[in-house]
């Protein structure tokens, strides 16, 4: 029996955030817009495309994007607005199909393998979806289609902004031979320049490698290469993906060198943490066993420490606190953060509420 194929679409909102301040406020339309930090000591979670003409991106501190754009328009995130405005996206997505596994409040993967809709063409369908984004919500969004999750969310960023790309069965062979390594899903900084010093560039240089050969170089994510590199991925488009981790993390007001001071916010933080976990369910807290713990210095690298303990207990952290706390290396501390793994269901028998993106 033939194997049906797959017609996923990935959905990338441009520029979220920015867009929607500027829908809400047409004065912004041809002014360099970001929004985050609303403090020097702040990083930026989106920007538009005006921005980024003067090297602004998500995750760059405030202070280095105001140097470089001196008339950025900054803007305070208000989430209850984008979260609005997601779920009215998440419901013009539920016209076509309620297979909808969303990655953030602006991404998401589609499966349209069973949708009628459009002649059950997975490119029309698509076209639609962003046309009534366009005259709705008056935002654009970016799609990708193709018959692999993967390839799908790489098709999405071909003809960004507001753009569609297409990714048929028959030409997928033909796109990965040209493949750059680093445009797949997972491979960071680090791996890409590892990538480069074993000579590997493109997916077609993967095709003649034992896979055995990349696990010892690059772990378990050897494997994803290989099978990605092939046109190889069965993952299935999760509309309940479960969540893995809470975390809450801070960018401190200002640079701590202070262990004491570190101990007093971890306590802080613990607080929240705890009370997440309970508006999840009434998983006790014993039931948590991996714990980690999060840095990141003046000079902007970062540290993380993960331990698996017998339960969630602030003991637990400030021992992970003095261990990590040895990392400095005479540095001062910009951001702490705290992340607990949530247990898999078979380890726990009183179910998590599973949280949405709009809770």
């Amino acid at each position: 029996m033939m194997e049906t194929v797959r017609k996923i679409i990935h959905i990338d909102m441009d520029c979220f955030y920015a867009a929607v301040e500027m829908r809400e406020n047409p004065a912004l339309v041809g002014k360099a817009v970001a929004v985050g930090g609303s403090t020097q000591r702040g990083v930026l979670s989106t920007c538009n495309y005006e921005a980024r003409k003067f090297g602004l991106h998500s995750a760059m501190p405030v202070s280095q994007a105001l140097k470089r754009c001196p008339n950025l328009v900054l803007l305070p995130v208000n989430m209850p607005l984008y979260k609005a405005v997601s779920a009215q996206i998440h419901g013009i997505f539920r016209r076509y199909t309620q297979r909808i596994e969303p990655l953030s409040l602006d991404e998401a993967y589609l499966d349209v393998t069973d949708c009628t809709c459009c002649s059950g063409s997975a490119t029309w369908i698509a076209s639609e979806i962003r046309q009534a984004i366009w005259e709705e919500l008056h935002l654009t969004a970016s799609a990708g289609v193709a018959p692999l999750k993967f390839l799908a969310k790489i098709a999405s960023e071909q003809h960004k902004p507001n753009g569609l790309f297409v990714i048929r069965p028959e030409e997928v062979k033909a796109f990965l031979q040209h493949l750059p390594l680093k445009k797949i899903p997972g491979v960071g900084k680090v791996t890409a320049e590892k990538l480069q010093r074993l000579g590997l560039h493109y997916c077609a240089d993967i095709h003649g490698l034992d896979p055995y050969w990349l696990m010892q170089q690059f772990g378990k994510f050897g494997q994803r290469l290989w099978d990605f590199s092939h046109g190889i991925d069965p993952r299935e488009v999760e509309s309940n993906r479960p969540r893995k981790s809470l975390a809450v993390e801070n960018t401190l007001p200002h640079n701590i060198d202070d262990f004491a001071h570190a101990e007093a916010i971890v306590h802080q933080q613990y607080q929240q943490l705890t009370q997440r976990l309970a508006n999840t369910g009434t998983l006790p807290l014993h039931a948590f066993k991996k714990l980690s713990i999060k840095l990141k210095f003046a000079d902007f690298t970062q540290t993380t420490l993960e331990r698996t303990v017998e339960g969630l207990t602030l003991e637990h952290f400030l021992y992970l606190l003095t261990q990590i706390w040895q990392r400095r290396q005479g540095r001062s501390v910009r951001l702490i953060g705290l992340s607990v793994q949530l247990p898999e269901k078979s380890q726990h028998n009183t179910p998590l509420k599973q949280l949405n993106l709009w809770e």
